[in-house]
């Protein structure tokens, strides 16, 4: 519950939300949602939060009702940085949204908790008639009051377990899983993985993937060749210095995505280091740079194409019929890419 008189006033200097409703009056967003749909609430639920949206000044009918009344053919499209899977990613969904006469309205939030809430504030005053989200545990509460108030939520990439969307995702660790096999299958015993951030979903799945491999031919679990690189190219870097360092370096190393898998192209090629006939390099993610690598990276490539594809299409269907009962999760398969970047062992 929200006391502080100085958080009042900000909250007061831009629209509320349900959420802020919520928080001053001390009750589940899920309550005020019921209230504000005429559903019965305990009397004095309903006064606090009548008492809530007067001092906050919460307009419902700039948000809420006019998501469920009015059409507006625009699409949010909600992700951390215009990196070039989500540069792809949104190339790709505009293309399938201008097909059905829809626009799309990007917004990048670098992670940052404020940068979130201001995000879905801009996506609810502009009247958007769905969000398609790289999901982030951060936003979750804020995204969920969006949903109760009727807003179609898409997500992709990362998953917020417990909300009410639909989602499209790809198959990380099968994906993960057949690569590491590859590896396997050329002789390779020693395999490091730089993995992304645990809190995100796409990066459990994909070192789920890798265990999974090394369980099924019966290959040890070593922790040292575990590595955490942030999905960022510095930490890779930093990470593939640790990996060469150990008194028996992996003979092949498995990056979950582009980004990392530039910091230990970077660092090998530092160290004067072969690919592949030092150390050979798989990846999570195909993008131009690993194609025209000399030699070419074998990669997990994403059908990026089929993933905005088939968000139109639930998009499509939800907005048809948004009163309809259950929420699809789809999951697309990847292309292994083979390349040059690995070598067979004795």
């Amino acid at each position: 519950m929200i006391d502080d008189e100085k958080t009042h006033q900000e909250l007061r200097r831009r629209p509320a939300t349900i959420v802020h409703v919520a928080d001053v009056a001390g009750v589940a967003i899920g309550t005020v949602s019921r209230h504000l749909n005429g559903q019965p609430v305990r009397a004095s639920n309903r006064d606090r939060i009548e008492q809530a949206i007067a001092t906050l000044g919460y307009r419902r009918n700039s948000t809420a009702v006019a998501m469920k009344t009015d059409v507006t053919h625009i699409v949010g499209f909600f992700v951390p940085s215009l990196s070039e899977f989500h540069a792809q990613m949104l190339e790709q969904l505009t293309r399938q949204m201008r097909r059905k006469g829809r626009a799309v309205l990007s917004y990048f939030h670098d992670l940052q908790l404020s940068s979130i809430r201001e995000g879905l504030e801009f996506f609810a005053r502009h009247r958007v008639d769905a969000i398609v989200v790289d999901g982030e545990t951060a936003m979750q509460r804020d995204l969920m009051a969006l949903v109760d108030e009727g807003l179609v939520v898409v997500l992709y990439d990362n998953d917020l377990p417990g909300l009410a969307a639909d989602r499209v995702f790809v198959s990380n660790r099968k994906s993960s899983t057949r690569l590491i096999n590859h590896l396997i299958e050329l002789g390779h015993r020693r395999i490091a993985t730089i993995h992304g951030e645990l809190r995100d979903t796409a990066a459990i799945e994909r070192l789920g993937g890798y265990t999974d491999a090394l369980a099924a031919h019966g290959l040890p679990l070593d922790a040292a060749l575990i590595r955490n690189g942030r999905w960022m190219e510095a930490d890779a870097y930093d990470r593939t210095i640790e990996l060469l360092a150990l008194p028996e370096p992996p003979t092949a190393i498995y990056s979950a995505n582009y980004n990392m898998t530039l910091g230990v192209i970077a660092r090998l090629h530092e160290a004067g280091l072969s690919i592949p006939g030092d150390i050979s390099l798989v990846s999570f993610d195909d993008v131009a740079a690993l194609r025209l690598h000399n030699p070419g990276i074998t990669t997990v490539g994403q059908p990026i194409e089929k993933l905005a594809e088939t968000i139109s299409t639930i998009i499509d269907d939800r907005l048809a019929n948004p009163m309809a009962m259950g929420r699809r999760a789809l999951t697309i398969d990847c292309e292994i890419l083979l390349r040059d970047s690995v070598r067979r062992l004795p």
